[in-house]
């Protein structure tokens, strides 16, 4: 409650206003027991209202008249301004994982990726190609794209034994993006029971994957 006496110019005050602030400009007081105020709202007009002892009740001082201030922690307002920024970036950078990326690719890896690939969401698409084309690029390229625009979360790379390492050595290498590499040891380790679905990145053997039905069950659990 809000006591008549306590209104003063430039005082901010709610309850003048159905849902809203307002700013006092001037005071005028009618004897002891009324008040005529003359104040602005949030969008700079001036209103006058006649105020009496039976209006303090649903008076209150406020602590912030504007719905758009600068008193908010700087670190933070950079942060949430940094997190737009990048969720906005592929509308301004069709080609941002290019730019980002340690590769310099040619022009039939670019088309294949950034005409025919990423346009084609959900995604169902085979790439195939000749030997020493480029399909890690093209398959690394597409990943960092989809990662970047929050497109994908989870991803499985099912790839022959013999280029598992490879295949995360060139995505961190080329692309910054860590893959970890499935084995027995980690599902046995693992905490819920089943590694696929703790793991958002991850590279499996194709030989370790096709023998094995109860692997083939854990990697369906999580979806």
């Amino acid at each position: 409650m809000l006591k008549l006496e306590e209104i003063k110019k430039d005082v901010q005050i709610s309850g003048i206003q159905p849902d809203e602030i307002v700013r006092i400009v001037q005071v005028e007081p009618v004897g002891d027991a009324a008040l005529t105020v003359y104040y602005k709202d949030s969008q700079g007009k001036l209103g006058e209202q006649m105020l009496f002892r039976s209006d303090e009740s649903r008076l209150s001082l406020a602590t912030a008249g504007r719905a758009w201030a600068f008193d908010a922690p700087g670190a933070e307002f950079k942060l949430g301004l940094e997190a737009w920024r990048i969720s906005q970036v592929a509308l301004f950078d069709p080609m941002m994982a290019v730019h980002t990326s340690n590769v310099e690719p040619l022009p039939h890896q670019i088309s294949a990726v950034y005409e025919s690939m990423l346009p084609r969401q959900p995604l169902r698409f085979v790439l195939a190609d000749d030997p020493g084309a480029g399909k890690t690029i093209m398959a690394g390229l597409l990943i960092r794209e989809l990662l970047m625009r929050a497109d994908a979360k989870r991803i499985l790379i099912v790839a022959p034994g013999s280029l598992t390492e490879q295949w995360q050595d060139e995505l961190i290498e080329k692309f910054s993006v860590t893959f970890e590499i499935f084995s027995r040891e980690k599902q046995e380790q693992c905490a819920s029971g089943n590694y696929f679905e703790e793991a958002n990145q991850l590279i499996c053997r194709l030989d370790q994957l096709s023998r094995s039905e109860e692997l083939q069950e854990k990697l369906e659990a999580p979806g």
